[in-house]
């Protein structure tokens, strides 16, 4: 049986690190790291993930700032209200939650966030230097950067393996495939294009899932003894459940815990490391203001 990689558990420890760093910028420095949250509009599930940023921010002693702006804001007044953060010196992070509004260019105001405060890591030039060789970004996405940590906390020797990452979305499969390359990986990147992938993932000793589509990496897609890291999350219809539904990831659990070395299970597994990515890069960027 896979050992079973436990995502809460590493992310409080994560937490409780980031705090202990919170209150000692604050003694030493007097500075309490600050992370601004824009929600545009009124989404139930953005404003689920906002309230959980908040309420995490808030236990570490992150100082929140909280910006809800309607759904009819018109593009040139939250470029506004993102330079007004930018400007703010007690705002170390921006975070403008997605999707935004069809109305209004997502590239337009996510490069429009100051570099120094991109605390999600998709300004553009963050990602450019994340892909070049000798150069370091400022912020590395959070999910991508969670998907490191828990390998590296569980004592997966990434240096020299086969990776593959299944699924090459922009907030997940591109960036988590750069940071194994960084980390000296051969990586592969298998998409929706791809012919045969299963013959692909089968090479890999790290295989990191972020496809969105339930359950379709299963038991004999996986080499024996590989880690494997399930970044999906999918809801499928179950009528024994209150809800009418569970959450299941991109990995057939039952099936690849019988044959992976380790294994990440969902939900528990990546989610709750993305959320203290997010205030470990917050306190990361208070401490590169007192520094400079």
């Amino acid at each position: 049986m896979a050992q079973i990689i436990d995502g809460k558990a590493i992310a409080a420890d994560i937490r409780r690190e980031v705090a202990a760093e919170v209150a000692a910028l604050s003694s030493a420095h007097s500075v309490v790291p600050g992370l601004a949250v824009v929600i545009v509009g009124s989404r139930k599930d953005s404003q689920t993930y906002v309230n959980m940023k908040r309420k995490a921010c808030a236990e570490v002693g992150i100082c929140s700032v909280d910006v809800d702006l309607p759904e009819d804001i018109s593009e040139l007044a939250l470029v506004a209200e993102v330079h007004r953060l930018n400007a703010d010196p007690a705002v170390h992070g921006i975070l403008v939650q997605l999707p935004l509004p069809k109305h209004i260019n997502e590239e337009k105001i996510l490069s429009e966030i100051s570099i120094e405060k991109d605390v999600d890591g998709f300004h553009p030039l963050n990602i450019g230097k994340l892909a070049m060789k000798g150069r370091e970004p400022l912020f590395v996405p959070c999910t991508p950067k969670g998907c490191m940590e828990l390998l590296s906390r569980s004592g997966v020797t990434v240096k020299g393996k086969r990776a593959v990452v299944v699924g090459r979305s922009n907030i997940v499969g591109l960036p988590v495939s750069l940071l194994l390359l960084k980390e000296d990986a051969t990586v592969s990147i298998v998409h929706s294009r791809t012919p045969d992938p299963e013959s692909i993932v089968r090479e890999a000793d790290i295989v990191i899932a972020a496809a969105g589509q339930a359950m379709m990496i299963k038991g004999d897609w996986i080499k024996p003894g590989a880690a494997v890291i399930d970044v999906g999350t999918n809801s499928v219809d179950d009528t024994t459940r209150k809800s009418g539904y569970r959450l299941v990831g991109d990995v057939d659990f039952a099936e690849v815990s019988k044959v992976a070395g380790y294994l990440t299970p969902v939900p528990g597994g990546v989610g709750p490391m993305t959320v203290a990515m997010l205030l470990k890069n917050t306190v990361d960027g208070a401490k590169r203001g007192i520094v400079e």
